[in-house]
């Protein structure tokens, strides 16, 4: 009989950034209380599925994203670097024309290729670590389920990859919504299935149109 497995990736909840700068994978950037209630929110969520491995980003929110949901089933997360956010040329800048990186002619150059991109970590390069990553969680919950704190980007991404899309999209249409879920099940080796659900969508504040640049 073919074994049944699910890796569920989980983007973190809502961060503290009261400049409204792209953090990328700066350091020291923490889960909001309403993010605190966002990772909860999904711990309860899940707390009945058959999840026997957890993985999170090594980034600070990530991590705290992680923390009911570990304590919910008892388990230690592994900490996995191929799961980290993108990385993007735009960090530690806030990103937009009026009073963003874009009012600067210089920051133009960046974003002449938006296949590749142009302004950080390839597409491709992102596919690959992220499958590697879903890969060995599945051997790891081979025949039950496994969790893996990311991001916004990475998880798009794969997803894409992995249901057939052209990579360079509109980041404002990615269904990837804070403390949301994006579920492969395998049967054997094989994804069958990709699922999605927002266990905190009444908690989401309200999206930044301006925002379009790498992930969170």
């Amino acid at each position: 009989m073919t074994e049944t497995t699910v890796v569920h990736l989980m983007r973190h909840g809502e961060v503290y950034n009261p400049t409204g700068v792209l953090y990328g994978r700066i350091p020291d950037y923490h889960l909001s209380e309403l993010g605190r209630k966002m990772a909860e929110r999904v711990a309860e969520h899940v707390a009945g599925r058959d999840i026997v491995h957890l993985v999170s980003s090594p980034l600070e929110r990530a991590q705290e994203t992680m923390e009911p949901i570990a304590a919910t089933f008892g388990l230690t997360p592994a900490v996995d670097e191929r799961v980290i956010e993108a990385a993007n040329l735009f960090e530690g800048k806030k990103f937009g024309v009026g009073d963003g990186a874009l009012r600067n002619p210089s920051a133009w150059w960046l974003l002449r290729n938006p296949v590749k991109p142009s302004w950080g970590e390839p597409y491709q390069q992102i596919v690959r670590r992220m499958r590697d990553a879903i890969e060995t969680a599945r051997q790891k919950a081979a025949g039950h389920e496994a969790l893996i704190v990311s991001h916004q980007l990475p998880i798009w991404i794969v997803r894409s990859a992995i249901e057939g899309r052209r990579l360079p999209h509109d980041p404002r249409k990615r269904q990837c919504s804070l403390a949301s879920l994006t579920s492969f099940t395998f049967h054997g080796e094989s994804i069958v299935s990709v699922g999605y659900a927002e266990p905190a969508k009444d908690l989401l504040p309200v999206k930044n149109p301006k925002k379009f640049v790498g992930g969170a």
